[in-house]
C-alpha cells in the first residue's frame, strides 16, 4: 500500500510540475521570440500552440523511451477527448463562445483530416517509426501555411497578450520551465505505470483518464481565462490547435522513437470515440453559425451536450475494462 501512495504522490507531483513548466516555458519562449523581433502572430501560432501541448509531448517522449507506447498513445487520444468533453464543455458554462466563420473553413477541416490520418495510422494496431515520422514532419507545412495565411489574412478580433520579459529573465524561465516539464514528466510515467501495475489495469487506461486529464488542465486554464476575459477566438483556437499538436506531436513523436504495436480496441473503441467527438464539435459549431449567422455563438446547451458526451465515454470506458 505504501508504493501505491509513493506512485500516486509521484504522479500528481509530475502532473503539478507539468502545468507549471509548462506556463514558464511559454512565457519564456513567447517572450524571448518577441524580443528578438518574431511577430506576436508568429509566437501566437507557433510557440503559444506548440507550448500548451509541451506536457503531453514531453509525458509522450518519455513513455516511449520507457517502453511504454500505450500511455503515450492514450495520453494522445484522451487529451483531444478531454479538450473537446471536458475543456470545452466547461468552458462554454462558463460563457457562450462566439464563433467566426474562419475557425469551421479554415482550421476545422484541419482538424477532421489530420483525425483521418491518424485513423489510417492506428487502423492496422500498429503505429510504424515511418507513420510517427511522417505524423510529426506534417506539422512543418502546417505551421508555414497558417501563418502564411494569417499574414495575407489579418483578424483584428484575433489578438495575443504576452508577458514582456527581457532577454535574461525569459532565457531563465525558458530554461527552468523545461527542466521543470523534463523531470515532472518523468515523476507522472513512473507514477502512471507503478499505479497500472499495482491495480492491474493497462497503461493505455491510466493514459486516456488520470494522465489525459492532467496534462490537459493547461488548456482548461488558458481556455477558461481566455472566455472569462471575453478572449473567445482564443478560447476555441487553443482546443483546435492542441488536438492537432496531439495527434501530430504527441501521438507521432511516440511512433516516431519506438514502434507501438497496440490493441484492437485503441482503434475500434479509443480512436472512434475521438472521433465522433471531433465530428460532433464541427457539427454544433455548423448547425449554430448556419443557424445564427455572422452573430453566432456556442450556447451554454452545447457545453451540456459535450459533457455529457465525455461523461458516456467514460462509461464506455468502465463497461469495457470491468467486462474483461
Amino acid at each position: 500500500m505504501a508504493s501505491l501512495y509513493l506512485s500516486t504522490g509521484a504522479l500528481i507531483l509530475g502532473i503539478l510540475g507539468l502545468v507549471w513548466g509548462a506556463d514558464k516555458f511559454v512565457a519564456g519562449s513567447a517572450s524571448f521570440a518577441r524580443s528578438i523581433g518574431i511577430s506576436t502572430l508568429v509566437v501566437g501560432l507557433t510557440v503559444v500552440s506548440v507550448g500548451t501541448s509541451a506536457p503531453e509531448i514531453i509525458v509522450s517522449i518519455n513513455a516511449a523511451l520507457e517502453n511504454s507506447g500505450e500511455l503515450a498513445v492514450g495520453n494522445a487520444l484522451g487529451s483531444n477527448l478531454a479538450n473537446i468533453g471536458l475543456v470545452l464543455g466547461i468552458t462554454l458554462l462558463i460563457a457562450p463562445i462566439p464563433i467566426y466563420k474562419n475557425l469551421l473553413r479554415e482550421e476545422t477541416p484541419v482538424l477532421l483530416l489530420i483525425t483521418a490520418v491518424a485513423g489510417i495510422c492506428l487502423y492496422d494496431g500498429l503505429l510504424s517509426r515511418l507513420e510517427g515520422l511522417f505524423m510529426v514532419l506534417l506539422v512543418i507545412p502546417l505551421m508555414i501555411a497558417a501563418v502564411r495565411y494569417k499574414k495575407s489574412h489579418p483578424d483584428t478580433s484575433e489578438t495575443q497578450d504576452f508577458v514582456t520579459l527581457s532577454k535574461g529573465s525569459a532565457a531563465v524561465q525558458f530554461a527552468l520551465g523545461l527542466t521543470v516539464l523534463l523531470v515532472s514528466a518523468e515523476l507522472t510515467v513512473w507514477g502512471a505505470k507503478s499505479i497500472a501495475t499495482h491495480m492491474g489495469i493497462s497503461e493505455l487506461i491510466i493514459g486516456l483518464t488520470i494522465v489525459a486529464i492532467g496534462t490537459s488542465l493547461p488548456e482548461l486554464a488558458a481556455s477558461a481565462i481566455s472566455a472569462i476575459r471575453g478572449h473567445h477566438d482564443i478560447a476555441l483556437g487553443n482546443i483546435v490547435g492542441s488536438n492537432l499538436f496531439n495527434i501530430l506531436l504527441v501521438m507521432g513523436a511516440a511512433g516516431a522513437i519506438s514502434p507501438l504495436t497496440l490493441g484492437d480496441v485503441v482503434f475500434s473503441r479509443d480512436y472512434l470515440a475521438m472521433t465522433a467527438m471531433t465530428v460532433l464539435f464541427v457539427l454544433l459549431l455548423a448547425y449554430n453559425l448556419f443557424n445564427n449567422g455572422n452573430r453566432a455563438r456556442l450556447p451554454k446547451y452545447v457545453g451540456l451536450i459535450l459533457l455529457s458526451s465525455y461523461c458516456l465515454y467514460y462509461f464506455v470506458l468502465w463497461r469495457s475494462t470491468s467486462g474483461n
